[in-house]
């Protein structure tokens, strides 16, 4: 089991729009999960939740498995943040995003999923094009039962290279997100394409 937390990585790349479906099911609140907030979680609180929920297999259960696209459960996460599980079919990904300045974790509860992301900070605002500096990039690949943690920078894309298995996930962010910037990337050039709010994907 792999874990890390990392220190406010910026970049980001371009962002794939996939179909995503949200499944019609009660939020819950796994076992350890606070029901109201009494401080600001840690990354390494919402990294033990993530983990804690992932190993969880009758609640990852609930979650049903769509051929066509991403589906998902909203949680309670620890001391007032947000929690997902998502379910990634074969060929599925994010695209190049960031969490709009929360931190989080997340950790894989089944298949494996293979991260990019860029060691490096980038300015939040004003700016539509960048020019990514050499040895930036950074990969990793998560498989059951690995986690990791990132701070308010983060910026990267995950994907289910599988062509068969599904891949689930869970994960947490603090504040709640509240936006998504969702970039391109050609080789080094990176484009600010969209920002997305929550009502888009909740």
């Amino acid at each position: 089991m792999s874990s890390s937390l990392d220190t406010p990585a910026p970049a980001a790349s371009a962002p794939t729009p996939l179909s995503s479906k949200a499944v019609d099911a009660a939020p819950g609140t796994p076992a350890g999960a606070a029901s109201a907030p009494k401080s600001v979680p840690t990354q390494a609180e919402l990294l033990a939740f993530v983990r804690r929920t992932a190993a969880d297999s009758e609640l990852v259960a609930t979650l049903p498995l769509d051929p066509e696209g991403r589906t998902w459960i909203r949680l309670d996460g620890p001391a007032g943040s947000e929690a997902w599980i998502i379910a990634w079919p074969p060929g599925t990904g994010t695209g190049w995003h960031d969490h709009g300045g929360s931190y989080g974790a997340f950790a894989t509860a089944g298949g494996a999923l293979q991260e990019d992301s860029l060691a490096a900070r980038l300015p939040t605002e004003g700016w539509k094009t960048l020019e990514l500096a050499e040895g930036v990039d950074r990969e990793r690949t998560l498989t059951k039962g690995d986690a990791r943690a990132f701070g308010s920078h983060h910026v990267h894309e995950v994907r289910n290279e599988s062509e068969s298995q599904h891949a689930v996930s869970v994960h947490a962010y603090y504040p709640p997100l509240p936006l998504m910037r969702r970039y391109s990337r050609t080789g080094a050039v990176l484009r600010l394409e969209q920002v997305e709010r929550p009502q888009e994907w909740q």
